[in-house]
């Protein structure tokens, strides 16, 4: 069975791309990281509180040196450098070739890939720290789906992949951590503060309730069945990982590009196609922007 899984080319080894790759190769499947430059064998580190260090070594290969067809290819790279990651493996992606997207946001492959060859993945799980070390701040449920069926190689990931859930319609799990996203991440990045500061300060919490509004108005419009109420989800999720560093925030800090476009732009995007209203969206994404 083992020679009939998937080998996976892998876009993005950072914090959920190497988390990724641990839980692929534990099932069985190969998994080389597309990098330019590339020479040798890329090694981790993954630590987990009261479990050994887990070391993963990945081989490598650059863009260029890659001959014929990408059968599997994984999307883990942070959203602004997708179509620069992507556009050399273009060539040899073709109709056969299933893409797994395990990013921030939404919108990131609109244009370079066809949707029905996508497969969305949604986690809940949290990494930090910086190449070579990776600490599993928590694993918990991932849900993969797309507009086609039930891929043959989801199976063999399940046994290793901790609460991997297969989800016909992926929309919900995928909208839910956007609001989660486009709230936390650049009110705290914004602010340079940690996830809590959501639920402890006046200001903040009402800056997070005007953002909650204006994402339930627009994602309502989109789907009628939405249920709205995101804010009680996201003073949650601020609650639980009060202590936590946003990734926007940590992108700020190191001076590197944010996902935000992918994440309130995306909101913002739908929401002129409707003719919604998103002020505090678009204030956030000019505060953040600004001096780009």
């Amino acid at each position: 069975m083992t020679s009939s899984l998937p080998h996976w080319f892998l876009l993005g080894a950072g914090n959920m791309g190497t988390l990724a790759a641990w839980y692929l190769t534990r099932a069985g499947h190969g998994v080389t990281v597309v990098r330019s430059g590339a020479s040798s064998d890329l090694k981790k580190q993954l630590h987990r509180a009261g479990n050994p260090e887990l070391a993963l070594q990945l081989p490598t290969l650059a863009p260029e040196a890659i001959t014929g067809p990408v059968r599997h290819l994984l999307v883990a790279v942070k959203t602004p450098y997708t179509r620069s990651s992507l556009s050399p493996l273009l060539p040899w992606i073709n109709e056969e070739t299933q893409v797994l997207r395990l990013q921030n946001g939404l919108g990131a492959l609109d244009g370079l890939l066809p949707s029905d060859q996508l497969v969305e993945a949604v986690s809940t799980s949290a990494v930090k720290g910086q190449h070579p070390d990776h600490e599993i701040v928590a694993e918990n449920t991932t849900w993969m789906g797309g507009n086609g069926p039930q891929p043959e190689w989801f199976a063999s990931l399940t046994p290793h992949w901790p609460d991997l859930q297969w989800c016909d319609d992926i929309r919900e799990p995928q909208w839910k951590k956007l609001v989660a996203n486009a709230v936390i991440n650049p009110l705290t990045a914004l602010h340079d503060v940690p996830n809590g500061h959501i639920v402890s300060d006046p200001a903040l919490r009402d800056a997070a309730t005007r953002l909650c509004q204006e994402a339930d108005r627009v994602l309502q419009a989109l789907n009628p069945d939405w249920p709205g109420h995101s804010l009680k989800n996201v003073l949650a999720i601020a609650q639980a990982t009060a202590g936590n560093p946003s990734s926007m925030r940590a992108d700020r800090q190191r001076g590197a590009p944010t996902e935000i476009e992918a994440i309130n732009g995306w909101l913002v995007t739908q929401a002129n196609r409707l003719g919604i209203a998103v002020p505090a969206h678009l204030a956030i994404i000019a505060s953040l922007t600004r001096g780009q």
